[in-house]
């Protein structure tokens, strides 16, 4: 499993973020939409994993197998591109209005693809099940267990959506650590699963479960959903993700630009001819 230094990493790290940020609307949907499911997928894997077992830990070691497909396949998640796209904006390989379109454009991808999930994976549950129980419990205490709270119900939000980030986004960039395939998955499994099992929020996980909760009879309606949980989280998944990790490991392992040797001029060149032939003379 060849390492990748760090140095090498975030170089990476700039060219996917340039990359990314040309990448055309079609795709930004089509893989974000792919995205938004397959970790809706994950969810309801960990959700049954923690059923089955009742210790929620199996549930966090089971979940990264969604971020796995996403990035092995070269698709889009808008929480990843946090830490990504600003980086080719900070060394002009792509413009603001690049990096916006691309977090816009992706991010109702991840929306549509979880929401897809959301509706086939609620139509294959009964009422009385202990998978709608479990998500009908999760999307009212992502929303309404925040807003009982008030401004510190907002505030545990952001902050859990910081803390999550910074861990899913350490998972995308370990993952260029390793040349192998085996190499990347178990670099991105270890801060994936970190966030999962403790609780933080991921804006797209919670794209599927809070949206899932409401069609299986959750007493949330969209202004609890988007005000309590969606918008907080958002905005702390960006810091986290783009101030960091991104910004955070550019800054501390980003080679300095090398510097020009200025080039000889002719008079200096003539003068030191004119010495080296005194000298032999």
């Amino acid at each position: 499993m060849p390492y990748v230094k760090p140095d090498a990493v975030v170089e990476q790290m700039v060219q996917v973020g340039a990359q990314k940020s040309r990448l055309p609307v079609q795709d930004l949907l089509v893989r974000g939409f792919l995205s938004g499911a397959f970790l809706g997928f994950a969810t309801t894997l960990a959700f049954t994993a923690t059923i089955q077992t009742r210790v929620g830990l199996v549930g966090a070691l089971v979940f990264p197998v969604g971020f796995v497909m996403i990035v092995l396949l070269g698709l889009e998640l808008v929480t990843g591109n946090f830490a990504l796209v600003p980086l080719a904006v900070r060394e002009g390989r792509t413009s603001l209005r690049a990096l916006l379109a691309n977090w816009g454009w992706v991010f109702l991808g991840n929306l549509i693809g979880s929401a897809f999930y959301a509706l086939l994976f609620t139509a294959t549950l009964q009422p009385d099940s202990e998978m709608t129980k479990q998500i009908v419990s999760v999307a009212d205490a992502k929303t309404l267990g925040y807003a009982r709270l008030g401004g510190r119900g907002l505030a545990i939000a952001l902050s859990k959506g910081i803390l999550c980030n910074w861990m899913v986004t350490l998972g995308v960039v370990m993952a260029l650590t390793s040349q192998s395939t085996i190499g990347k998955i178990a670099a991105m499994w270890l801060p994936i699963m970190t966030f999962f099992a403790q609780g933080f929020e991921h804006s797209v996980v919670n794209m599927f479960v809070i949206p899932a909760g409401m069609l299986l009879g959750a007493r949330v309606g969209p202004g609890d959903w988007w005000l309590w949980n969606q918008i907080p989280v958002t905005l702390g998944n960006v810091v986290g993700g783009m101030i960091l990790t991104g910004l955070a490991l550019h800054v501390t392992h980003r080679a300095a630009p090398a510097r020009d040797v200025p080039r000889p001029t002719a008079v200096a060149l003539g003068g030191e001819m004119h010495g080296a032939l005194s000298h032999r003379s």
